[in-house]
């Protein structure tokens, strides 16, 4: 039978990592003085290398200096789940290798404290629960493939980061940054809707509580969270990340991609974990799109240089009534053009109406949820829950921790009632396929496009249903004070025409600016 840990292993652990803080150091104020190592707020990865290289800070002094944030911070945002109990020995650890220049500790990311989503499996002293007391305490075969390659590339795993429960897949009801292990995360710009369900990666990075985080999306979940909080985010074209260890949705459509602050760490993030992993099949064959010598080559400054970028004028894509939003973008896209890009206006989307309102995604979905939870269930060493069913008496069973009266279990039911791939989802699956060869590949390849340009999220329908990529870069704040990011979408393997633009046009903006707090 699994080990069982309490609701309550997280403040318990946290008020021990502040005892163990305050005999190790005496304070982080005191380590930065001392050491010349300015603050974590908005540190790079770059900047950090740089202070480990000129021996200005230590893996082990920037491991205590975000636990002290999360301590901080994380009772109110609620970005954070669990916090590694190994974190600090993962940090010494590297701090050895660094100092008898171990191979691979010249990795961008070696020493460097990274978030995981909670659907992101590690075997190790953390729970993978996807947000819900029904898997809390199971026993995980390995670590993620991702997982696997972020410690050969030798990054500290700092913790678990919150998350929409279930990736937003259990109910329609709850909100957006719920689960019930988290609780409500909050932006820490406008201290609401933080969006999800990668909401804990994007909040925690968003408030430096983290160097760098991991996401996951299957439609939106990681453009959506990075726009609402002002952060960069990379969804990478479906299969170039393997998704073998995360707990899944649906693997036509999801994938597993960076949360960061600057494009640049996305990238370090992004060429650590692409590649292929023999238990994520999908993996051998895109692997053809990985570039040789990686992704970082392409963070040029001038980057959007003679791209040709699309833009849909459609009410989809637009900000409406906001003309702050409204003038915002088009500054925006007059700096484009100002730095080189080639603007190919006033596109049209020849079937868009018809992809927004089609219900055939989620009838594809409904169906391979049941089909890959109940595999993900089976593989466990250990488990409370061995199935979608046993899934929804769990939560029957603990309505009021799971909050079952307030929020349902709607998608559970929904996908239990399903077959297999019957003629009705293979009906949806081909209309999606034709939906996206005639909508957005006609429009990219039709007008010799490197790249759609969108504002906010709006456009992750359609590369959600493609297993297209997408870059999401901070743009700025509508008329609420909310803030937003512009979004360049492309075909699939167009990663490296994406860097280069979202680089682009981070460096010729750079809006991003940390949040402030009241408390």
């Amino acid at each position: 039978m699994a080990t069982k840990y309490s609701p309550l292993s997280f403040s318990v652990f946290s008020s021990l990592l502040l005892i163990l803080l305050a005999t190790t150091s005496s304070s982080a104020q005191a380590i930065k003085a001392a050491h010349g190592f300015s603050s974590i707020k908005e540190a790079t990865v770059h900047d950090i290398q740089l202070a480990f290289k000129q021996n200005q800070l230590t893996s082990r002094k920037l491991v205590e200096l975000y636990l002290k944030q999360i301590s901080r911070l994380n009772p109110v945002l609620k970005g954070v789940l669990e916090v590694n109990p190994d974190a600090l020995y993962q940090a010494d650890k590297a701090d050895h290798e660094r100092k008898s220049k171990a191979p691979g500790s010249f990795s961008p990311l070696h020493g460097i404290p990274i978030l995981l989503k909670d659907n992101i499996a590690t075997k190790d002293k953390l729970n993978s629960t996807a947000g819900s007391y029904a898997l809390l305490g199971s026993v995980v075969p390995r670590d993620a493939g991702v997982v696997t390659k972020l410690r050969k590339a030798g990054a500290i795993i700092l913790g678990k980061a919150t998350l929409s429960e279930w990736s937003y897949y259990r109910s329609n009801g709850a909100p957006s940054g719920w689960s019930a292990r988290g609780g409500q995360g909050k932006s820490p710009y406008t201290m609401g809707y933080p969006c999800g369900s990668s909401s804990g990666s994007a909040i925690s990075v968003a408030a430096n509580m983290a160097t760098v985080s991991l996401g996951t999306e299957t439609d939106g979940s990681i453009l959506c969270p990075s726009s609402y909080n002002l952060v960069v985010g990379i969804k990478p074209t479906v299969g170039l990340t393997s998704r073998a260890g995360v707990i899944p949705i649906s693997p036509r459509q999801d994938t597993v991609g960076p949360i960061c602050r600057t494009v640049a760490d996305a990238v370090y993030v992004l060429d650590a974990i692409v590649g292929i992993d023999h238990y994520d099949n999908a993996t051998i064959g895109i692997s053809q799109y990985i570039p040789k010598g990686g992704y970082a080559q392409f963070l040029k400054a001038d980057g959007l240089q003679a791209k040709r970028v699309g833009i849909v004028r459609d009410p989809i894509f637009n900000f409406g009534n906001d003309t702050i939003a409204t003038q915002t973008l088009d500054q925006h896209l007059k700096t484009l053009r100002k730095k080189g890009t080639i603007l190919v206006d006033n596109l049209k989307l020849a079937n868009l109406v018809e992809i927004y309102r089609s219900s055939d995604e989620e009838i594809a979905l409904v169906a391979e949820f049941k089909i890959y939870i109940n595999a993900y269930l089976k593989e466990l060493v250990a488990s409370p829950v061995g199935s979608l069913a046993d899934l929804i008496a769990f939560n029957k069973k603990n309505s009021k921790l799971e909050m079952l009266e307030e929020y349902g279990q709607d998608q559970f039911v929904k996908a239990e009632a399903t077959n297999g791939i019957g003629n009705a989802e293979k009906a949806a699956l081909a209309n999606l396929a034709k939906l996206t060869r005639e909508g957005f590949v006609k429009l990219m390849t039709k007008n010799k496009l490197d790249a759609l340009v969108t504002p906010r999220s709006s456009v992750s329908h359609i590369l959600a249903i493609g297993g297209f990529p997408g870059v999401i870069v901070p743009a700025g704040y509508d008329s609420d004070g909310v803030p937003f990011g512009l979004s360049f979408g492309g075909l699939k393997g167009s990663e490296p025409k994406l860097i280069e633009i979202a680089y682009g046009f981070e460096q010729a903006t750079k809006i991003r600016k940390p949040p402030k707090f009241k408390f």
